[in-house]
């Protein structure tokens, strides 16, 4: 092939492009080719956007068997062949029929065949080529993310880096300069520049403000052709905005405020504001205030609100007209986030002085007193002093002050207040005892303005005006067998009066009275009394209810005496320890049930008594008897209920025989009939005569040889016999109880001992008592 664009040799004698070649380790060669620049061996190439009227000739297909008689026909197939490609199946001409866009496709293959035109035979083997489109310089540069924004410090310096900017071109950059870029800027100098080559945008000026200018814009221009005439171009804008930094100090407008402030201002409240201007932005625009002088730190504070950054001044101390009407403030605005580049432009901060003028408010009244606490004596007529408060007007006028008390509050009936003076007296005794303290509230004020308000505490002191009382909390309680001097009751008393009057009290029983009988009262000088008992024994069935005055004195200054009457009741008492109670009571409250409730146990137990005896009844009167006919030889028990002949029937009840059992051995005979059994509470031991031990001996020996006996004995019935020997024993260990055998009616013999012998004894030991009684009176 040369350039004219022929194709020889079809038939394998195609020039082949020349190699260099390297032996591998494996034996194989490598091949490295050497294209030539521009075109090489193997392809044809054809302009791009071609406008003439006529197909442009792109290269022509020739085999060396063609001897050019028109023999060989010459087929194109592959990429584009019959429609962008036609070839002249005779000479072998390729033309391009169309205009083509390297942008869009940059090459075609295609395949060769050269054929015999008669046979139709292969005279060469199908050889493939490519048809390369050449490039012409039909696109211009673009910016494919324009427009573009970027931010840069201000005060920056010169060469600061803005922003890179990047421009794309279509056209083929190995094939001349179509794709070959050069950046320039249009618009943005002088302040701004970019870099032809890499298009860097970098600052152009230095010191540049924002505060003077923040937007600038600008605009930047991509060529091709390495810039020179004729290339094609593209441009793009870039919006650059300076950012702030804190190059501006703050500043007052002005050097010196002016401030109202009425001496009525709340402390903690703002009273006025002021601010000084940053041109900075954000926290370059931050200001602290400060005040600097002594004089204004005192009285007043200051602070600075976020969003506006203005300084609220507040009151730290409550203002007075009449004691200092102006103050001087020495205000400093700093900022607080400093750039330590910009020290050289000075200190960021600036100072300012307010004046401060104290406006005069008509104030209320001031008390001399926050509270006032006054004490005045029960009982004391109306009209008594109490106390007096004082206030007076804090404005420099002095105008007179007047009095009156909250008509609210409960205690303005018990007192009045002296318009004029502020002297509180009372409107009515008062009672120490129904209400110890008053609280009220006293108001002061100017004619025509608002009141101030105080409290006033009036205590009521004690005056000893209530008599004494006895305390009777529990019932008192005499016992039947109480002796003469035993204590039955101690006794207190209760005072309505305060201690300071003394809680000490005296006891006594009336001395107008006569001398009571059963009772008397022992002062125990510890503000208690005992009640004693006069004499011996007491009977609840004779007289229950005794009533006992007794006369009772405080210790105040002057002294009061009460009397007041107690109730005894006289009941059978049983111990528990050392605390006494009736006998009734006792069992109820150790049971815990009522009386309905015992009625209806007993009635329950009543009704379970008939039952049992019912059934025991209809038992006996459904038994069939033993012996059915009348003529039954087998013995009867037969039984005479004959009591006998008392003393001097000395044959069935021959106590002998049980003393001497050895004695009465032919005395054998039947006893069907079961004794009574009989309680008997065994004195102690100590007691026992040994005589009576030994005939029990006897008697319990005697029963074992009679039951041992009737077990052995053949001839007796055949069902068991019951045999009684009813031993009633001799004498008692206690002794005699019948007054026959008594000393003698003088007898001091004194029977509580029997007391302790439990409840069985008691009344025997009352009816001695109740004897022993009458014989004496």
């Amino acid at each position: 092939i040369s350039q004219d664009h022929y194709l020889h040799g079809l038939d394998l004698e195609f020039p082949l492009p020349s190699k260099n070649q390297t032996k591998l380790a494996n034996g194989e060669t490598e091949v490295h080719h050497r294209p030539k620049r521009g075109w090489i061996w193997n392809q044809f190439f054809v302009l791009e956007e071609h406008m003439g009227p006529d197909a442009q000739y792109v290269g022509k297909l020739h085999s060396n068997s063609d001897k050019g008689d028109g023999s060989v026909r010459y087929i194109l197939s592959g990429e584009g062949a019959g429609t962008i490609f036609i070839i002249n199946e005779e000479t072998g001409d390729i033309h391009a029929t169309k205009s083509l866009d390297r942008e869009r496709k940059t090459h075609y293959v295609l395949h060769a065949q050269a054929l015999d035109r008669n046979t139709e035979e292969a005279l060469e083997p199908k050889s493939e080529f490519i048809i390369k489109v050449q490039d012409i310089n039909d696109n211009a540069p673009k910016f494919p993310d324009g427009p573009f924004v970027a931010t840069v410090p201000e005060m920056s310096e010169v060469g600061t880096s803005v922003l890179q900017v990047t421009a794309t071109d279509a056209d083929d950059p190995t094939y001349g300069n179509s794709a070959r870029i050069v950046y320039s800027i249009l618009q943005g100098q002088p302040y701004f520049s970019v870099d032809p080559k890499t298009g860097i945008i970098r600052t152009a000026l230095a010191n540049m403000d924002r505060e003077a200018r923040e937007h600038y814009t600008v605009v930047i221009q991509a060529k091709d052709m390495a810039g020179q005439v004729g290339g094609l171009s593209g441009s793009t804008t870039i919006n650059i905005t300076l950012t702030d930094v804190n190059d501006n100090p703050p500043t007052f407008p002005q050097k010196n405020y002016q401030l109202y402030v009425p001496e009525s201002a709340q402390v903690g409240k703002p009273v006025g504001k002021i601010k000084a201007n940053d041109e900075d932005l954000g926290v370059n625009a931050d200001i602290k205030y400060s005040i600097i002088n002594s004089e204004g730190a005192n009285m007043f504070s200051i602070s600075t609100d976020r969003d506006t950054r203005e300084g609220i001044i507040s009151l730290k101390k409550p203002l007075n007209y009449e004691r200092k009407k102006t103050y001087t403030l020495h205000i400093e605005g700093t900022n607080t986030h400093v750039d330590p580049r910009f020290s050289y432009l000075g200190s960021f901060k600036d100072t300012a002085t307010l004046k401060i003028t104290v406006g005069d408010v008509d104030e209320a009244p001031i008390f001399s007193m926050d509270y006032y606490i006054m004490d005045v004596y029960e009982n004391v007529p109306s009209g008594t002093e109490v106390g007096m408060v004082t206030a007076r007007d804090p404005d420099s006028r002095n105008s007179p002050v007047r009095y009156f008390l909250d008509s609210k509050e409960e205690g303005v009936r018990y007192f009045r207040i002296e318009e004029n003076s502020g002297l509180i007296r009372t409107t009515q005794p008062l009672d120490r005892e129904a209400m110890p303290w008053h609280n009220i509230t006293v108001m002061a004020s100017e004619v025509g303005r608002y009141p101030a308000h105080v409290p006033v505490t009036v205590q009521v002191l004690d005056v000893n005006d209530n008599p004494p009382e006895i305390a009777t909390d529990e019932e008192v309680i005499v016992c039947e067998s109480s002796r003469p001097g035993q204590l039955i009751q101690t006794v207190t008393a209760v005072d309505k009066d305060d201690f300071a009057n003394g809680q000490r009290f005296s006891f006594a029983l009336p001395s107008q009275l006569p001398v009571n009988p059963n009772f008397t009262l022992k002062d125990n000088e510890d503000s208690t009394a005992s009640i004693l008992a006069r004499r011996r024994r007491f009977n609840h069935l004779t007289q229950e209810l005794y009533e006992l005055p007794i006369v009772v004195w405080d210790g105040g200054e002057p002294s009061l005496s009460g009397t007041s009457t107690l109730t005894l009741r006289v009941c059978p008492c049983q111990s528990y320890g050392k605390v006494r109670m009736c006998q009734g009571e006792a069992f109820l409250s150790s049971a815990g049930l009522s009386t309905g409730a015992l009625i209806a146990i007993l009635l329950c137990i009543v009704i379970l008594l008939a039952i049992v005896v019912l059934f025991i009844t209809l038992r006996r009167s459904k038994k069939e008897p033993l012996i059915i006919s009348e003529e039954d030889i087998r013995e009867n028990v037969v039984t005479y209920d004959d009591e006998g002949g008392g003393e001097a029937d000395t044959e069935a009840f021959d106590i002998i025989a049980l003393r001497n059992p050895a004695a009465a051995e032919e005395l054998k005979f039947r006893r069907d009939v079961r004794p009574e059994t009989r309680k008997h509470v065994d004195p102690p031991r100590s007691r026992r005569s040994p005589s009576v031990e030994l005939d029990e001996v006897d008697v319990h020996e005697f029963i074992k040889q009679r039951l041992v006996e009737a077990d052995m004995d053949t001839s007796v019935p055949p069902y068991d016999s019951l045999q009684t020997y009813a031993y009633e024993g001799q004498g008692s260990p206690t002794g005699s109880i019948s007054p026959l055998d008594s000393p003698g009616t003088q007898s001091e013999q004194d029977y509580n001992y029997l007391d302790d012998w439990g409840p069985e004894f008691q009344k025997l030991a009352e009816l001695y008592g109740e004897a022993e009684s009458d014989v004496t009176t």
